[in-house]
């Protein structure tokens, strides 16, 4: 489908049927100018039964009024904005309107987050409808008043790369393997551009890259190692930023069989690899001047008489052994061969995405990503300051030796899972195994990058969660 773009024009130039204007109630003064002083009545009798949206057909067109709460805090402020922007839907979609004029009247200009939440919340996944233009809900363009045109074409990149991250995870494993996950990803480098190398079977056994040919034995697809980078002529960075995203096309969980309410959504256990895809295209499409590199180790997890078994040992890219007692903990396998490989960068930062443990969603439910890693704190304050920016919010977890202590093995250097208890730290720990020599910081996004419901602008399955953050945070820690 054809998605929405955002255009800008100065107010007395749009000229526009169809005009939102956001207001606050101690600046209701600025609405004469646009309001007939019967609507002016009348919205002034509605914001004291606490009514915040408001409509007025005129022969000429429509104008809808949305009141917007406010907050001293930017970053809260803004997020009232897109979810303003985000109900708003429903009165677009009501009078069938394709395109609608944005002016501000806050203190703050907030209108490009009410344009955000606007445009993240009219994504739909089309594909596969015999007749999507039955299905499609039309919002073809958002006209920006008074905003800078650069602000306006950065956040259009970003919106784009959202809903690329959002097409990967939504798209079935039946047609979405790791060869066709690896061509997608040679296809958005082509079309954004930022360059991709695929390493195929081959060249991943003759690295000896166990935890990647371990988790693929019982798949009838080969396992890729997609090789990402956007490397901008004159970067700030002198070394670059490595992400590493969790590309598992679909988890059956392995002999260690998931029960089928586990397994039903698992096309999303390659949420990881779809953000690194969808941050390095934001970055390109902006010219970012940050070197990137992205690592997604691609494959599905399934089973067979070839499959791996509980209590094998295998052999990891690093030399590490590895007791397996849980194949449902195979991201963890793929990722380590993933950060091992990272070290040849010499990179500056390594941040590693994955849709990792179900203990994660069990801690923090969807709304927030659990975080951890060695990277300094200065680092951690940085990305948590940014996941407030775009509210892909992020809680720290320790990684205290004590976690540690439950992978030890009898039989092997460490195993894959731990006790049961806090299980995603034990998985990040099981990580911090193989990202040494760097700065690394692990984020497990099991509970916001796919939802059973919508939330807001944060659509019904693939969210795309973590480009926001990533490019957020990469555009304010080295631009």
């Amino acid at each position: 489908m054809k998605r929405v773009q955002l255009t800008t024009a100065n107010p007395g130039q749009s000229q526009h049927s169809y005009l939102v204007i956001l207001a606050e109630k101690d600046g209701l003064d600025r609405l004469n100018d646009i309001l007939l002083p019967s609507e002016t009545s009348f919205l002034r009798q509605g914001i004291e039964r606490e009514v915040s949206h408001f409509f007025f057909p005129r022969a000429e067109g429509c104008v809808f009024v949305r009141i917007l709460k406010n907050d001293t805090d930017a970053a809260a402020a803004a997020e009232i904005a897109r979810l303003a922007g985000n109900e708003f839907l429903r009165d677009l979609r009501q009078y069938k309107l394709e395109s609608v004029a944005v002016r501000n009247l806050c203190k703050q200009n907030r209108s490009l987050a009410f344009a955000e939440g606007l445009a993240l919340g009219s994504y739909q996944f089309l594909k596969y409808f015999t007749q999507p233009e039955k299905k499609e809900k039309i919002l073809r363009e958002i006209v920006v008043e008074d905003a800078p045109e650069q602000d306006i074409a950065e956040l259009n990149a970003l919106l784009k790369a959202v809903f690329l991250a959002r097409d990967m995870v939504n798209e079935p494993q039946s047609h979405f393997d790791a060869v066709q996950l690896a061509a997608a990803v040679v296809a958005a480098g082509s079309e954004y551009g930022f360059e991709v190398e695929v390493l195929e079977k081959e060249k991943i056994e003759s690295l000896k890259m166990g935890g990647i040919l371990a988790v693929n034995k019982a798949s009838s697809a080969p396992p890729r190692f997609c090789i990402l980078e956007w490397k901008p002529d004159s970067p700030k960075n002198e070394k670059p930023v490595v992400l590493v995203g969790k590309g598992v096309v679909y988890d059956t969980g392995g002999l260690s069989l998931k029960p089928t309410d586990g397994m039903d959504y698992m096309k999303c256990d390659m949420a990881g690899a779809a953000t690194v895809v969808g941050t390095l295209a934001a970055a390109a499409i902006n010219r970012l001047p940050v070197h990137i590199i992205g690592l997604i180790p691609a494959t599905d997890n399934q089973i067979g008489e070839r499959a791996m078994a509980p209590g094998d040992v295998i052999r990891m890219y690093s030399g590490a052994s590895v007791e397996v007692l849980n194949t449902d903990a195979e991201g963890r396998l793929i990722l380590a061969d993933a950060l091992h490989y990272a070290k040849k960068y010499k990179p500056d930062l390594v941040l590693d995405l994955a849709t990792l443990t179900g203990a994660a969603v069990r801690a923090l439910g969807t709304q927030a990503i659990c975080y951890m890693g060695t990277a300094p704190e200065q680092t951690k304050r940085a990305l948590e300051k940014s996941g407030w920016n775009t509210y892909e919010r992020l809680v720290e977890l320790p990684l205290w030796k004590e976690f540690g202590d439950e992978l030890k093995s009898n039989i092997a250097d460490l195993k894959n899972i731990g006790s049961g208890n806090a299980g995603m730290i034990t998985a990040g720990k099981f990580l911090e195994h193989f990202a040494t020599e760097y700065p690394w910081l692990h984020l497990d996004i099991a509970g916001p990058a796919y939802l059973r419901t919508a939330n807001g602008y944060r659509t019904k399955e693939g969210t795309g969660v973590g480009v926001r953050l990533l490019y957020d945070f990469l555009k304010k820690q080295y631009v």
